[in-house]
């Protein structure tokens, strides 16, 4: 019965997040100054030579049906939420008649890859360095790792994504200013290229990311080497190494596995920023792209997928937690 509540708890906080979310979502591209469809039918008068007037009236009617821009705000704003529930954002104005969902599906993968991937490297490398300065915080190595973690944590992801850039393109010349993925290509040539593209974007991240995992570590594994089931193990003569793996770090290391799905989130929305500085082909440069040409549907399409993704993300760590720390019960 427990379960079932916090169960039904949790659920209604994924639904309430991605609903305000989505609606959020709906309403602010249409402050913006820029017509889509005006521009569009530019672009076909452009390409044509010549449209009548009464051929532009027939287009634009067509376009703002095709694009669920007719109607009231209220009608259109049902009419959405219809098709979220099926996924169905209509096609994109920039890429059309391809549907907007299935492009940012095709993108999605490289921007939750690369996030999983830089919180995971960080959260690892940041906790074992974090543990080892809060389990050996009077030596000098832990001091220094302390104020690198300082350092580094404030600094926002997009700024260490141009300084990496400058020193690594620029400078150095090591990597190409933009990334380059060959798709058309062998599976060897596609990973090889995918890899290198990503090398700048990951460490970027990982640099910044790391710092609060060493810094939030250090503190847990400070206090819990200080609890007296700890100084008891010490007077039975355990070894320090022993102390440290199976007392200190398995106590310290649960409250980061819940931060983990917390900075989940975080770590997204830093991957689309530096998406768009490394020009990587992510969720991130294509809603820069959409926002740019005024696309509404690919910009409600991909910040209602990576708000999907990210709230089915937190809501399955949130559901695991309890079974990870026996000590937790549902409330």
């Amino acid at each position: 019965m427990q379960f079932l509540k916090y169960l039904g708890g949790r659920l209604l906080s994924w639904v309430i997040t991605i609903y305000v979310g989505v609606t959020f979502m709906f309403f602010i591209p249409r402050f913006f100054p820029a017509d889509p469809i005006e521009a569009m039918i530019q672009q076909m008068i452009s390409a044509s030579g010549f449209l009548s007037p009464h051929e532009i009236d027939s287009i634009r009617q067509t376009l703002y049906i095709q694009f669920g821009l007719h109607g009231t705000l209220w009608e259109q704003y049902l009419g959405f939420l219809r098709n979220v529930m099926r996924l169905d954002f209509g096609p994109s104005l920039m890429a059309f008649p391809r549907p907007a969902a299935e492009m940012v599906i095709d993108r999605l993968p490289y921007s939750v890859g690369l996030s999983l991937f830089v919180l995971i490297v960080a959260w690892t490398i940041g906790n074992l360095i974090g543990m080892f300065a809060g389990f050996r915080k009077d030596s000098k190595l832990s001091k220094i790792l302390e104020w690198t973690a300082i350092v580094l944590y404030p600094v926002p992801f997009f700024i260490m994504a141009l300084c990496v850039q400058i020193l690594f393109s620029f400078i150095l010349g090591w990597f190409p200013i933009t990334s380059v993925i060959i798709t058309h290509a062998g599976p060897a040539e596609f990973w090889s290229s995918l890899i290198r593209a990503a090398i700048l974007p990951a460490a970027s991240m990982i640099l910044v990311g790391f710092g609060w995992w060493i810094i939030s570590m250090k503190a847990i594994a400070q206090n819990t080497a200080e609890d007296d089931f700890v100084r008891y193990a010490r007077f039975r003569g355990i070894p320090e190494w022993e102390i440290g793996t199976k007392y200190v770090f398995r106590n310290s290391i649960i409250p980061q596995v819940s931060a983990f799905s917390i900075a989940l989130g975080g770590i997204f929305g830093g991957t689309l920023m530096v998406e768009i500085i490394f020009q990587f082909p992510g969720v991130g440069l294509l809603a820069m792209t959409a926002i740019q040409r005024a696309d509404y549907n690919m910009i409600m399409a991909t910040a209602t997928i990576s708000i999907v993704a990210v709230s089915t993300a937190t809501l399955i760590a949130d559901l695991l937690y309890p079974f990870i720390d026996p000590r937790i019960r549902y409330r």
